[in-house]
């Protein structure tokens, strides 16, 4: 890859789950220009008091570098890891998806659902409200395909992400 190739990179980290932490990753990113693509955290250790962040962001391999050398020496952090970089990994998003229509345009939006393996969470006799995980790529599409239909609101948790078989983010 050269010097200016971009690409994408899934980042995990490991911090404490205490107040401002988030807050200074995101200023991290923002004081140097850095955009964030997909940001999600969540406290996964209560015993430990860590949470995970997953944050999906795109430079060249010298920026991404950069950003990983940055956030490592933040002092609340305990582990961080290109995901892209260090293996197959799995990358899934949540998406609610509200379709406003009646007749054949709701029906299709349905059968499409099916299609996609949505699940019906809420519906009446003028909406349907999907849940949805998958790539972003499959979410896109979904989204794409019920525009015509009457697509009335799109709510996404981001990226989630967790390396595939024995290898783990561990403090």
């Amino acid at each position: 890859m050269s010097d200016t190739t971009q690409r994408t990179a899934t980042i995990a980290v490991l911090v404490e789950n205490e107040a401002g932490v988030l807050a200074r990753v995101i200023g991290l990113f923002s004081g140097r220009g850095y955009n964030i693509e997909s940001l999600t955290v969540a406290p996964v250790d209560a015993e430990r008091r860590l949470s995970r962040i997953t944050v999906v962001t795109t430079g060249t391999d010298m920026i991404i570098e950069q950003i990983k050398a940055q956030l490592d020496r933040l002092v609340p952090v305990h582990m961080v890891a290109d995901l892209s970089l260090e293996g197959p990994h799995l990358t899934r998003e949540l998406a609610l998806v509200k379709v406003i229509g009646r007749g054949e345009a709701r029906m299709e939006a349905l059968r499409l659902g099916d299609a996609f393996r949505a699940r019906v969470v809420d519906a009446s006799h003028e909406s349907a409200t999907f849940e949805m995980t998958g790539t972003a790529d499959k979410i896109d599409a979904f989204v794409a395909l019920m525009r015509p239909l009457g697509l009335a609101e799109v709510s996404r948790t981001g990226a989630v992400a967790i390396a595939r078989g024995p290898r783990s983010l561990a403090a």
